[in-house]
This record gives structure tokens, C-alpha cells and sequence, in this order.
């Protein structure tokens, strides 16, 4: 049930509801009504577009969400945030408090999925012991797939035997960099565009995430390690229905960055039709 209702008092009938519904399913009739509640996508668009918060939808309560005026963020601040953001690959040896992470991952859930689909499932790992099993397991198996020549070639093949030999010659963590934490989005492969929707709501994660002071690495040789080995994956508790959008370390960083690096010119190609 979509449980969609407007408060009369409230409502001027201006129309922004009717009209900024992307997929036309509310009509003006007097007062906004849906027209076909099967073709509603639960955006709730009409929720915030409404100037006098008269429309619920979905048993929300639009006094419940945080107003847009006068609070979003500088734009300056913002692109500071963005070109200062680093990859870090040295961390304290500490987890973080486990509200942290359910509250990043809450915001991270509103990043954007393809015909509002929000089927993302955010595969997460809030101890350092766990994800050190974890790594075990991984550098463990493998070890076993260099010794019978059967790690992967090519790229992918190089990283892998680093990873081994890193491990077993130094006691280097390459896989996770010493991170106490993992993320890894994935979404049933049946979505409108699953590989699409986990890159944007890790995206989303790794911006709030650095918002907060904590250090992210957008995990590459995870992702290898665990092509390499699959049988991983259910142990993650990973449905075996779900493409894998992409993992991402994180945890407190033991580095410092003191200003933004110096990139560009962006690459650019006008269109002239």
C-alpha cells in the first residue's frame, strides 16, 4: 500500500506533485490523488517537491525530513571535500564505534539506483578480527592456487602473486591494507542496472565516509582475490542471484593529508550535433 495522503489544510493545489512525478501517476483533481498506485516507483518525489509539506506517502511524515533551505553544503567545502579525498592505505589499529558505521551506511542507502530499484545490498565487516579471518582466508587459499599454478595471468595474476608472496615474506596486508573494515555493494543481477547502482551508492559512502574523517581504499585486489576464489562469497553471506558492484576498505587513518593534489585539464569532448 502506498498509503498516500494529503493534508487539505496544508495543501495549495499548486500542482508540483502532479507535475514532477517521473512516472505520471498522480492526477490534480481538486486535490492530488494517484491514478495507478502499480506504476508508482516509491521515490517520493512528491513528498519533497511538495512547498508545504501536505503529502505523505509510504507512511513517511514529511515533518520527519530535514528541509533543503539553508542546509546544504558550501560549494566550496564541498569541492575540497572532493579533490582532497585520498586513498588511504594506512590505518590505527582500532574499529570504529559500529553506530558509525550503520549511520554512514543509512545515508549511503539514499544514493541514487536506476528506476528507483533500491535493492543495493551493503555487505559490511564492523570487526577487525573478522576481516583478519577473512584475509586469512583468502591469502591461505591463494597461496594453495600459486603453488599448483593455477592463480589467474595477466594482471590480475601479478597482483595476486604479490599479495602471497607480501604476506609470507613480510607479513604485509595487501588485500586490505591493514583496514579494519570492508564494504562490499552488490544487487540482484535481475535489477535495471545493478554494476551501476553499487558504484554510485559506494560512491556516496566514500564521500560521507571521508566527510567523517575516516580513510577509504576502493579495494581492487579484493575484488581479484575474490574472482579467485568464490567460494568467499557465500561465506560473505552474498546472495548467489546479486552482481558485485565493487569493495571498499575503511577505518580511522594513521596518515595525515595536508592539502589537495593538482589535477586537469579534464578530459572534455564537446558535443557539436
Amino acid at each position: 500500500m502506498l498509503q498516500f495522503q494529503v493534508d487539505q489544510e496544508r495543501c495549495i493545489q499548486c500542482g508540483e506533485c502532479a507535475l514532477d512525478c517521473p512516472s505520471g501517476v498522480i492526477a490534480l483533481d481538486d486535490f492530488p490523488q494517484i491514478t495507478n498506485e502499480g506504476g508508482c516507483i516509491r521515490c517520493q518525489h512528491c513528498l519533497a517537491v511538495c512547498p508545504t509539506a501536505a503529502i505523505s506517502i509510504l507512511g513517511k511524515d514529511p515533518a520527519a525530513s530535514a528541509p533543503l533551505p539553508g542546509n546544504l553544503p558550501d560549494p566550496d567545502q564541498l569541492t575540497t571535500l572532493i579533490k582532497g579525498r585520498r586513498t588511504v592505505r594506512r590505518y590505527q589499529e582500532k574499529d570504529l564505534d559500529p553506530e558509525l558505521i550503520d549511520r554512514l551506511l543509512e545515508i549511503s542507502c539514499h544514493a541514487p539506483t536506476g528506476v528507483n530499484a533500491g535493492s543495493v545490498l551493503f555487505t559490511v565487516v564492523k570487526e577487525r578480527a573478522v576481516l583478519n579471518r577473512l584475509r586469512d582466508h583468502l591469502i591461505g587459499r591463494l597461496a594453495q592456487l600459486q603453488q599448483a599454478g593455477q592463480l589467474p595471468g595477466g594482471l590480475a595474476g601479478n597482483y595476486l602473486n604479490w599479495v602471497v608472496n607480501a604476506w609470507q615474506e613480510k607479513g604485509r596486508d595487501i588485500i586490505f591494507r591493514g583496514a579494519p573494515h570492508l564494504l562490499i555493494t552488490s544487487a540482484p543481477t535481475a535489477a535495471p542496472c545493478p554494476e551501476q547502482d553499487c558504484l554510485i551508492a559506494l560512491t556516496t559512502f566514500d564521500l560521507i565516509a571521508h566527510a567523517h574523517g575516516l580513510g577509504t581504499v576502493w579495494d581492487g585486489i579484493c575484488m581479484m582475490a575474490l574472482a579467485a576464489c568464490p567460494d568467499a562469497l557465500g561465506r560473505l553471506g552474498i546472495p548467489a542471484d546479486h552482481t558485485l558492484g565493487y569493495a571498499m576498505a575503511f577505518g580511522e587513518p594513521a596518515v595525515e593529508y595536508h592539502r589537495c593534489v593538482q589535477r586537469g585539464p579534464a578530459l572534455v569532448n564537446v558535443v557539436k550535433w
